[in-house]
């Protein structure tokens, strides 16, 4: 992994700032507060996001509601850009991030993204949820940090190299088989308690199994009995059936007696319509034979109307012309009047543009005047003639509807009259229909009396049918209780197999779990006996190998940084153990470079360890160190120039405000910070 650039917009002192690394050593230059480590967080933000417990108002600029940060870099020839956002509302999260690789951008959540760098990076999943601590002690580590570490106390510090290392499944493996050992002795037990039965349920088995086949014995007598309860049930049902058509005939010839009823009914009504009708028709044709009918008046009523509807368009045509005339005189008068007012206030002529004379505009407006009355008069004349002929136009139509409905009324009457002939034939029908239907009422009567003779005859069926049917029930009762006699054996049978076949399977069942503690025990005391003494051999070898191997890179970086008067080593839980002339000094009392140098001396050993036991994590080509010198001798400071010769990385960032290292590196990143707001300097 090679860092190509990095840009933050409103981070911690930044408000917008780009800053480009290259391949081989460069330094991030400043004085103290000037921005340089913000830049290290940034870059580690981009890449894996908030970690847990970390608060966005750490890196969120103050007073801001919006920050950004933008990373690009290499990976095996990739060219890789993550964008991440903070965004503050109530609280300040992370609101937008993506991933662009060789051009191709997606837009991820936070987690997914992620997971997608430390694929990228290929670190172990089992680092996924370790709060960075892999990058923290291979790429990064605050000087201060490393310092915590060293002071940690045994336990928490072997846990932590545990993790770093990889080594910790060791001691999960031992956990585990603590766990599962534990677990095996609690089955252990559990399957004891479950076998402690078996004789019993074997000898209830054969129990079950001889009072079930006394059980089938009673089921066949039972079912025995009630074949011939069924068989008696059958023949008095069958003689109940019949009984019953004899009923159902019965019932029919009741259902005849009231539809005859109906009827019988029915024909007398018609009868007494017929009779009501026959009066009315009588009565009808005496009064129209009385009326007198010409149909000479009907055409003369017409003739006189078509006269008076002539008369009446003649006088609405006279009409239509005087108010033709009066609508003229109007407009006239209407025109005039304008002419009036607009002469009336005439200054300057409009066509010879000379004043008009007072004399000649009262003699135009008197002429006006004169015309403007005789049009009245006119008008007035016309009004009067043609309120006239409205008056008429308004007795013609009064003259045409009386003759109108005069007329009408004689079509009415010839109509009435053309129907006489028709009532005197219809009256005829109606009399000629009452003979028959007398005569069907008379034989109706006649077929009741037989119909009451035949259910007479049949009514004797009925207390019959009662008898039979109290016998019916008593034998579907006495069939039914051998039912369920029969029903509750079997269910009884039922539930003897279903408890046999449960016995069995549970027999069979504990045999197994038997067979299965035997197996449990035996395993057991392999995981106690054998197998936790193989893990821990080998959790003690491997961190016998790796300690061997950092306190030899330990030594050989601190001998760089100090002179020869201290010897250091490291103790079996990794604490570092610096001794001079033959006194062995407590980390607390050392100066402040020589502690300085011990932290060091302990990151460098610690990330090529790492490096060497994880071999295809992609961070080996980059290392960064944050205020490697602070407290520092000038001596010291001369020798960190070889101890940055021998990490021989390809990309190595530092981050210090010592000038005498900027001869040390092949670039030069200088900050300043005025005003609060941190930039580059050019």
């Amino acid at each position: 992994m090679l860092l190509k650039k990095i840009r933050l917009r409103n981070i911690r002192s930044y408000e917008d700032v780009e800053v480009s690394f290259s391949t081989g050593s460069v330094l991030l230059s400043g004085d103290i507060g000037s921005g340089k480590t913000s830049v290290l967080l940034g870059i580690e933000f981009a890449l894996f996001g908030l970690h847990p417990g970390q608060r966005g108002a750490s890196l969120l600029r103050n007073g801001e509601t919006e920050g950004n940060v933008l990373i690009e870099f290499e990976i095996d020839g990739k060219d890789i850009i993550i964008e991440r956002t903070l965004k503050r509302s109530k609280t300040i999260s992370q609101d937008y991030c993506s991933i662009t690789i060789d051009g191709k951008k997606s837009e991820i959540s936070v987690s997914e993204l992620k997971n997608k760098v430390l694929c990228l990076l290929n670190y172990p999943p089992e680092f996924s949820k370790k709060q960075n601590i892999l990058y923290k002690f291979t790429v990064y580590t605050p000087q201060e940090e490393m310092k915590q570490i060293i002071l940690q106390d045994s336990e928490t510090r072997m846990n932590t190299l545990r993790h770093v290392f990889g080594v910790d499944k060791y001691k999960k493996i031992l956990e585990n088989i603590s766990t599962i050992a534990s677990k095996l002795r609690e089955e252990k037990r559990l399957n004891e308690g479950k076998i402690s039965n078996l004789d019993q349920d074997k000898f209830d088995a054969i129990s079950k199994e001889r009072e079930l086949e006394s059980k089938y014995s009673n089921l066949s007598s039972v079912e025995k009995e009630f074949f011939f309860k069924a068989e008696k049930r059958s023949k008095i049902q069958e003689e109940q059936e019949e009984i019953s058509k004899k009923i159902d005939e019965k019932n029919k010839l009741q259902q005849e007696i009231e539809k005859t009823k109906i009827i019988i009914s029915n024909k007398k009504q018609n009868i007494i319509d017929n009779r009501k009708s026959l009066e009315v028709l009588q009565e009808q044709i005496k009064e129209l034979e009385k009326l007198e009918f010409e149909d000479s008046k009907i055409s003369g009523i017409e003739s006189k109307i078509i006269l008076l509807k002539k008369e009446k368009e003649k006088t609405n045509e006279f009409i239509l012309d005087i108010n033709s005339k009066i609508n003229s005189f109007n407009m006239k008068i209407e025109e005039s009047e304008k002419l009036e007012q607009r002469i009336s206030n005439l200054e300057i002529c409009p066509t010879c543009l000379q004043d008009v004379d007072a004399i000649h505009r009262a003699n135009v407006l008197n002429k006006i005047h004169s015309n403007i009355f005789q049009d009245k008069g006119k008008k007035t004349d016309l009004e009067e003639q043609k309120n006239l002929f409205l008056k008429k136009a308004g007795s013609v139509s009064s003259d045409i509807n009386s003759c109108e409905e005069e007329r009408n009324r004689l079509i009415i009457l010839r109509m009435k009259l053309q129907g006489l002939e028709e009532k005197k034939s219809r009256l005829f029908d109606i009399e000629k229909s009452n003979l028959p239907l007398e005569n069907d009422v008379q034989l109706l009567n006649q077929h009741m009396v037989l119909l009451g003779n035949s259910i007479l005859e049949l009514s004797r069926f009925d207390i019959v049918f009662e008898t039979k049917k109290s016998e019916l029930n008593e034998a579907l009762r006495q069939e039914k209780l051998v039912e369920i006699r029969i029903a509750e054996l079997k269910k009884e049978i039922e539930v003897f197999s279903k408890q046999i076949d449960e016995l069995k399977l549970k027999i069979k069942s504990t045999e197994e779990i038997k067979k299965r503690l035997d197996s449990i025990s035996k395993l057991e005391d392999w995981l106690s006996r054998n197998f936790t003494f193989v893990v821990s051999q080998i959790e003690k070898n491997v961190m016998i190998k790796l300690k061997s191997e950092f306190s030899e890179l330990f030594e050989k970086w601190f001998s760089m940084l100090v002179s020869d008067s201290f010897d250091v080593s490291l103790r079996d839980d990794f604490t570092p153990v610096i001794e001079h002339q033959d006194y062995e000094l407590d980390y607390a009392y050392l100066s402040g470079g020589e502690r300085t140098a011990v932290a060091l001396a302990y990151r460098l050993s610690l990330n090529q360890v790492i490096n060497s036991v994880l071999g295809k994590i992609k961070t080996k080509d980059l290392v960064i160190l944050d205020e490697p010198t602070d407290g520092f001798s000038e001596q010291q400071l001369d020798k960190i120039r070889d101890v940055l010769q021998e990490l021989n990385v390809k990309q190595l960032i530092i981050v210090s405000h010592e000038q005498k290292i900027e001869g040390f590196v092949e670039k030069v990143i200088r900050f300043k910070k005025e005003n609060g707001i941190s930039r580059i300097e050019i």
